[in-house]
């Protein structure tokens, strides 16, 4: 089965359901509270799991209960422990999460020990990256150390998607590295100082990415290459809760590629698969298994638009 390697960050996450999400300096009254696991690396890692891909996480975590508590967590779902590294003094990364009415979300991070992946870690993992068909990282974790991981995938034929999360200065010389760049809507304006879509993503190919996927939420997700651009829409659900939808879409994707699909027919598939995350509550608990997306998929035939 071809591997899809994800490079990025692992948390704990901590999540309150609100009436409605606060103004600067508001506190509001919040309802249910629980606490889960999360991070982008780790979200998207466990999203190609459910998916159906084979699936190695490079992460860093701390030397705390925390760090314990994740590393058992995803061993537990079947990733491989040689890539969950562990530092040896900065606490395991978590996100402090605030979930209001339809959804909506707002988060904030701590990274701890995320931010300790270094360059000489990633050069020590290389024969973990060298075993993928697909490597997907995100921006949770050092740039240094995502450079150095998408600079061996390319020297060893891998695909590559960068999922440009938190949002930051992405040199060129990085973006020609980045067969796919999968930002959303907000990431997409930051990144290119563009407000439209499809404007933006022609900016960032300029920049050097080859193609450029901007998740657009409800709206599905604009594809952009060179010459042209697709709208594939998204497919219709109840959403309650919007945490980890872009980890399901981004997961699914790796997935989907590693399997040798068209670019067009994966994004069809990572749509459904985020689609589907918005239906539940929480981060990992919410990513569907690879049943629910081919259910819908086949249920909700969504075709793309020229």
């Amino acid at each position: 089965m071809p591997k899809v390697i994800v490079l990025g960050s692992a948390n704990l996450d901590f999540t309150v359901a609100v009436d409605r999400l606060p103004t600067v300096g508001e506190t509001v009254l919040g309802r249910e509270f629980h606490q889960s696991f999360g991070g982008k690396g780790a979200n998207q890692a466990v999203a190609a799991t459910r998916a159906g891909a084979e699936v190695v996480l490079l992460t860093m975590l701390g030397p705390d209960d925390y760090g314990n508590r994740i590393e058992q967590h995803l061993a537990l779902l079947g990733l491989p422990r040689e890539g969950l590294l562990r530092h040896e003094t900065k606490p395991s990364g978590i996100a402090l999460i605030l979930v209001g009415e339809g959804g909506r979300n707002f988060i904030a991070v701590a990274p701890g020990s995320n931010q300790m992946l270094s360059l000489e870690d990633v050069r020590r993992a290389s024969p973990l990256i060298r075993q993928g068909a697909v490597l997907l990282a995100q921006l949770e974790v050092p740039l240094a150390a995502v450079w150095e991981a998408f600079s061996i995938a390319k020297a060893q034929g891998l695909l590559t998607i960068l999922n440009p999360a938190p949002a930051a200065p992405l040199p060129p010389a990085l973006l020609n590295l980045v067969d796919v760049l999968t930002p959303n809507e907000g990431e997409a304006h930051a990144l290119s100082g563009r407000t439209d879509s499809d404007e933006a993503a022609r900016v960032l190919i300029e920049q050097g990415a080859r193609r450029v996927i901007v998740t657009l939420g409800e709206r599905g997700a604009l594809l952009r290459d060179a010459r042209t651009s697709r709208l594939f829409p998204a497919y219709p659900v109840q959403a309650i809760d919007s945490t980890a939808a872009g980890d399901a879409f981004n997961g699914a994707l790796a997935c989907s590629l590693a399997e040798g699909r068209s670019l067009e027919d994966a994004i069809v598939f990572a749509n459904a698969a985020g689609a589907l995350a918005t239906t539940k509550r929480g981060a990992q608990e919410s990513l569907p298994m690879r049943t629910e997306i081919d259910g819908l998929c086949q249920e909700s035939r969504v075709t793309p638009c020229d």
